[in-house]
Protein backbone atom coordinates (compact mmCIF):
# COMPACT_ATOMS: atom_id res chain seq x y z
CA UNK A 1 0.00 0.00 0.00
CA UNK A 2 3.02 2.34 1.00
CA UNK A 3 4.45 1.40 -2.19
CA UNK A 4 1.11 2.39 -4.52
CA UNK A 5 1.08 5.60 -2.02
CA UNK A 6 4.56 6.97 -2.89
CA UNK A 7 4.00 6.21 -7.18
CA UNK A 8 0.68 8.46 -7.24
CA UNK A 9 2.45 10.65 -5.25
CA UNK A 10 4.56 11.15 -7.69
CA UNK A 11 2.22 10.93 -10.33
CA UNK A 12 1.00 14.01 -8.66
CA UNK A 13 4.13 15.42 -7.93
CA UNK A 14 5.41 15.12 -12.15
CA UNK A 15 1.86 16.37 -13.17
CA UNK A 16 1.89 19.41 -10.95
CA UNK A 17 5.30 20.35 -12.10
CA UNK A 18 4.03 19.88 -16.15
CA UNK A 19 1.46 22.54 -15.11
CA UNK A 20 3.43 24.65 -13.52
CA UNK A 21 6.29 24.53 -15.97
CA UNK A 22 3.21 25.02 -19.44
CA UNK A 23 2.11 28.34 -16.72
CA UNK A 24 4.78 29.60 -16.33
CA UNK A 25 6.05 29.50 -19.72
CA UNK A 26 2.59 31.12 -20.92
CA UNK A 27 2.75 33.61 -18.45
CA UNK A 28 6.49 34.67 -19.22
CA UNK A 29 5.48 34.93 -22.92
CA UNK A 30 2.58 37.40 -22.60
CA UNK A 31 2.93 39.99 -25.36
CA UNK A 32 5.20 43.23 -24.68
CA UNK A 33 2.84 45.31 -26.31
CA UNK A 34 -0.26 46.21 -27.97
CA UNK A 35 0.98 44.87 -30.87
CA UNK A 36 -0.29 41.33 -30.32
CA UNK A 37 3.17 39.70 -30.92
CA UNK A 38 4.48 37.11 -28.14
CA UNK A 39 8.08 36.10 -28.05
CA UNK A 40 9.99 33.29 -26.48
CA UNK A 41 13.73 32.77 -26.27
CA UNK A 42 14.92 29.56 -27.33
CA UNK A 43 17.86 27.89 -25.51
CA UNK A 44 18.73 25.59 -28.31
CA UNK A 45 19.74 26.30 -32.11
CA UNK A 46 16.96 27.08 -35.05
CA UNK A 47 17.45 24.00 -36.33
CA UNK A 48 17.05 21.95 -33.18
CA UNK A 49 14.09 24.11 -32.35
CA UNK A 50 12.67 23.86 -35.30
CA UNK A 51 13.37 19.66 -34.73
CA UNK A 52 12.02 19.88 -31.20
CA UNK A 53 8.64 21.95 -32.35
CA UNK A 54 7.45 19.75 -34.86
CA UNK A 55 8.08 16.48 -32.74
CA UNK A 56 5.86 17.93 -30.03
CA UNK A 57 3.47 19.44 -32.18
CA UNK A 58 3.08 15.40 -33.71
CA UNK A 59 2.74 13.95 -30.42
CA UNK A 60 0.47 16.30 -29.21
CA UNK A 61 -1.76 15.10 -32.56
CA UNK A 62 -1.98 18.33 -33.98
CA UNK A 63 -1.83 18.79 -37.76
CA UNK A 64 1.74 20.24 -39.20
CA UNK A 65 0.85 22.12 -42.08
CA UNK A 66 3.73 23.18 -43.63
CA UNK A 67 7.44 24.51 -42.84
CA UNK A 68 8.32 27.53 -44.96
CA UNK A 69 11.69 28.12 -45.05
CA UNK A 70 12.23 32.09 -45.48
CA UNK A 71 15.67 32.77 -45.04
CA UNK A 72 15.91 30.00 -48.27
CA UNK A 73 13.68 32.22 -50.17
CA UNK A 74 15.51 35.35 -49.32
CA UNK A 75 18.65 33.73 -50.41
CA UNK A 76 17.38 31.84 -53.68
CA UNK A 77 15.51 35.90 -54.40
CA UNK A 78 19.56 37.80 -53.84
CA UNK A 79 18.51 38.84 -50.52
CA UNK A 80 20.43 37.68 -47.69
CA UNK A 81 18.34 37.61 -44.52
CA UNK A 82 18.46 35.76 -41.39
CA UNK A 83 17.82 32.66 -40.37
CA UNK A 84 13.48 32.41 -40.34
CA UNK A 85 11.25 29.52 -40.51
CA UNK A 86 7.48 30.06 -40.10
CA UNK A 87 6.25 26.83 -39.44
CA UNK A 88 2.19 26.38 -39.77
CA UNK A 89 0.22 24.26 -37.55
CA UNK A 90 -3.00 23.85 -36.06
CA UNK A 91 -6.16 22.04 -34.55
CA UNK A 92 -9.04 21.97 -37.28
CA UNK A 93 -11.53 21.02 -34.41
CA UNK A 94 -10.46 24.07 -32.24
CA UNK A 95 -9.53 26.47 -34.65
CA UNK A 96 -12.44 26.78 -36.75
CA UNK A 97 -14.50 27.51 -33.78
CA UNK A 98 -12.76 31.18 -33.94
CA UNK A 99 -13.49 31.17 -37.69
CA UNK A 100 -16.85 30.25 -37.13
CA UNK A 101 -17.63 33.27 -34.74
CA UNK A 102 -15.97 35.82 -37.10
CA UNK A 103 -14.95 34.12 -40.71
CA UNK A 104 -12.22 36.94 -40.75
CA UNK A 105 -10.74 35.25 -37.83
CA UNK A 106 -9.02 32.97 -40.89
CA UNK A 107 -6.67 35.32 -41.53
CA UNK A 108 -4.84 33.92 -37.96
CA UNK A 109 -5.79 30.49 -38.28
CA UNK A 110 -4.13 28.16 -38.78
CA UNK A 111 -1.78 29.01 -36.01
CA UNK A 112 1.77 30.53 -37.51
CA UNK A 113 4.62 30.21 -35.36
CA UNK A 114 7.88 31.92 -36.61
CA UNK A 115 11.39 31.32 -35.72
CA UNK A 116 13.78 33.75 -36.19
CA UNK A 117 17.68 34.30 -35.08
CA UNK A 118 18.45 37.65 -33.98
CA UNK A 119 22.04 39.60 -34.58
CA UNK A 120 23.12 38.20 -31.49
CA UNK A 121 22.75 34.41 -32.75
CA UNK A 122 19.61 34.38 -30.30
CA UNK A 123 17.13 31.73 -31.81
CA UNK A 124 13.01 33.30 -30.51
CA UNK A 125 9.89 31.46 -31.25
CA UNK A 126 7.22 34.47 -32.01
CA UNK A 127 3.32 34.19 -32.63
CA UNK A 128 0.89 36.29 -32.28
CA UNK A 129 -0.97 36.28 -28.85
CA UNK A 130 -4.59 34.80 -29.09
CA UNK A 131 -6.30 37.47 -27.06
CA UNK A 132 -4.85 39.77 -29.32
CA UNK A 133 -6.41 38.01 -32.19
CA UNK A 134 -9.98 37.61 -30.31
CA UNK A 135 -10.40 41.29 -29.63
CA UNK A 136 -8.82 41.92 -33.10
CA UNK A 137 -11.67 40.08 -34.56
CA UNK A 138 -14.12 40.86 -31.74
CA UNK A 139 -14.44 37.48 -31.04
CA UNK A 140 -16.17 37.22 -27.04
CA UNK A 141 -17.65 33.69 -27.64
CA UNK A 142 -14.95 31.46 -27.53
CA UNK A 143 -12.88 32.52 -24.56
CA UNK A 144 -12.43 28.84 -23.49
CA UNK A 145 -11.26 28.09 -26.54
CA UNK A 146 -8.11 31.06 -26.98
CA UNK A 147 -7.15 29.99 -23.48
CA UNK A 148 -6.68 26.74 -24.90
CA UNK A 149 -4.98 27.84 -27.60
CA UNK A 150 -2.64 29.91 -25.71
CA UNK A 151 -2.17 27.01 -23.28
CA UNK A 152 -1.33 24.26 -26.29
CA UNK A 153 0.84 27.12 -27.52
CA UNK A 154 2.72 27.46 -24.50
CA UNK A 155 3.44 24.03 -24.13
CA UNK A 156 4.42 23.67 -27.44
CA UNK A 157 7.33 26.29 -26.90
CA UNK A 158 8.58 25.27 -23.65
CA UNK A 159 10.34 22.63 -25.64
CA UNK A 160 12.84 25.13 -26.55
CA UNK A 161 13.20 26.36 -23.64
CA UNK A 162 15.97 24.75 -22.31
CA UNK A 163 18.74 22.82 -23.05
Amino acid sequence: MTRRLTHRFANFCTSLLLIVLVISVAFAARADSDDGIVRVKSAVPMAEAIIRIKADIASKGIKFFSEIDQSKLAADAGIKLRPSTLLVFGNPPLGTQFITSNPNAGLDWPVRLLLTQDDNGDVWAVWTDFEWIARRHNIKDRVAQFKMATMVVGSITSTITSK
